[in-house]
């Protein structure tokens, strides 16, 4: 039976195995790519979605939503709401009712996305709610990773410049990989609830 704590110790994380998606990345910057795309995505059974924002250092300034990275199957689509905004095959996945979309803090990410146009969202999933559930206190996606997966998702380009003409190849790691992580660990957390799991409390561990 899988065993995972509570709490995970943050200082415990820089040991463990360095993870990345796998699969394909598409950076998409037009609106008929993002059609396209959006084709690609209305046809898979489970999505992994996370969005990035150009960080603001002036305080009281928040700038929009800059990508929109969607996972599904063996390909991660980057939209760069940027430079595309957010069209309506957009609106249209995200108002999705059908297909299972998981997500982090995603009330937060759905504000962000509502600061450049209305829509009803859809049905998501929240791996927070899944991981109270399961007696969980880690809210982070990197320890939530940690505990249930023994991996580590590097956070070394989340203040980067999402707005920048072209994403790097690190930057398009890091956001495809936190989309497509959010699916791994909902299987995971999905699979572990079925089988049966020890939570131990991170104290005890220490003793």
């Amino acid at each position: 039976m899988k065993k995972i704590v509570d709490r995970f110790d943050k200082q415990l994380i820089a040991d463990l195995p360095r993870v990345l998606f796998p699969g394909k990345i598409e950076v998409v910057v037009s609106k008929s790519d993002a059609e396209r795309a959006v084709r690609f995505l209305l046809t898979q059974p489970l999505l992994g979605f996370d969005t990035e924002t150009r960080p603001s250092f002036q305080k009281g300034k928040q700038n929009k939503v800059s990508l929109l990275q969607v996972c599904g199957g063996d390909v991660c689509f980057l939209f760069r709401l940027n430079q595309i905004g957010l069209p309506e095959c957009l609106v249209k996945l995200l108002s999705d009712k059908k297909i299972t979309k998981i997500g982090l803090s995603w009330h937060d990410d759905l504000h962000g996305l509502m600061g450049r146009k209305q829509f009803k969202a859809g049905t998501f999933i929240e791996l927070q709610d899944i991981a109270k559930g399961m007696g969980i206190e880690d809210q982070s996606l990197q320890k939530l990773y940690a505990n249930v997966l023994g991996g580590k998702i590097a956070k070394g380009q989340q203040l980067s410049n999402w707005e920048a003409d072209n994403l790097t190849e690190a930057q398009m790691q890091y956001a495809a990989t936190d989309a497509w992580a959010c699916i791994e660990l909902y299987n995971e957390m999905k699979r572990m609830q079925e089988e049966g799991f020890e939570l131990v409390k991170n104290e005890e561990m220490k003793e």
